[in-house]
């Protein structure tokens, strides 16, 4: 239960200098089945631990909740069926506050999650573009480039399991406010990272997340987006580029997106507004078109 890593004996190979075998670590994958009520909702694959969290963060991208109120509890069972079957932690079942609707039966007709790509399966982007519950667009947090210019080495500070494996994402939350590192998740998948801290926020009854900013260790993509504004983040921001539809959809839903945060400089590609500058940050780049691109990570 809960393990991140997992040792394996491995052909090391120096060109030129020979080959020899050795131990290497590695980031720990396995399948989580979500179910609500006993009935299987969706199947991620992820890395072990905080798998509470997962669940609840998941089901505020999916609209089934929108407040830590309307999460009661979770519990880890074993395979299909219960009789006899040993617990493998690799299935979750998720109990809603009473009154709280159960998922819709269609809800769970085309639920795959990977580590690569996320949820899969939808049938167009009208189904993706889930409303939320939370207007970002409203939040009137303003956040010093200064201080997202730091976020990703501080969180590269803190990937204990990164370190050991180089194979993890992570998704931490910081406040505005006080630029404290609220919550730190890795995750073999982006989007787990980030359902993770969502999660986070659910059982701490945090929602919506006001004057946070959500940083992420890869791209942006558009479910990242989605699964911010679902938990009304106002801003995200990533190591690298965001894609087409997830800046299309950020600047829809009133969501500040930074991308290719690296030292002192970034693109901001909508609200910019959100995003102070001063002569402390004199090499900051504003995203206009024919800014130069960086396709690494």
């Amino acid at each position: 239960m809960g393990r991140i890593t997992t040792r394996r004996s491995v052909l090391k190979v120096t060109v030129g200098e020979g080959a020899r075998r050795g131990p290497d670590t590695l980031a720990v994958e396995e399948p989580l089945e979500i179910r609500v009520a006993g009935t299987p909702l969706a199947v991620t694959m992820r890395t072990p631990g905080h798998d509470v969290e997962l669940a609840a963060g998941f089901l505020v991208s999916e609209a089934v909740i929108g407040e830590g109120a309307e999460f009661q509890s979770a519990i880890h069972c074993g395979g299909p069926g219960t009789g006899g079957v040993e617990n493998t932690y690799n299935v979750l079942d998720v109990s809603l506050a009473p009154g709280v609707a159960l998922p819709a039966p269609e809800l769970a007709r085309s639920f795959y999650t990977t580590s690569s790509c996320g949820v899969c399966g939808k049938a167009s982007i009208d189904a993706v573009e889930t409303v939320s519950r939370h207007d970002v667009g409203v939040d009137a947090v303003v956040a010093d480039a200064a201080g997202i210019a730091r976020y990703p080495d501080r969180l590269r500070e803190q990937q204990a399991a990164f370190d050991k494996t180089g194979g993890l994402h992570a998704a931490a939350l910081f406040d505005v406010a006080t630029g404290e590192l609220l919550v730190l998740r890795e995750d073999v998948g982006r989007h787990n990272a980030v359902d993770k801290v969502v999660g986070w926020a659910v059982l701490h009854d945090r929602l919506p997340l006001r004057g946070t900013v959500l940083q992420v260790s890869g791209r942006a993509s558009f479910e990242l987006v989605q699964k911010a504004v679902m938990a009304g983040i106002p801003i995200l921001s990533a190591v690298s580029a965001p894609s087409s539809l997830a800046a299309e959809l950020a600047e829809k839903s009133g969501l500040t997106l930074v991308g290719f945060v690296r030292g002192q400089t970034m693109n901001v590609y909508s609200r910019p507004e959100r995003v102070r500058t001063d002569a402390t940050a004199p090499d900051l780049a504003l995203v206009s078109e024919g800014a130069a691109h960086d396709h690494s990570r």
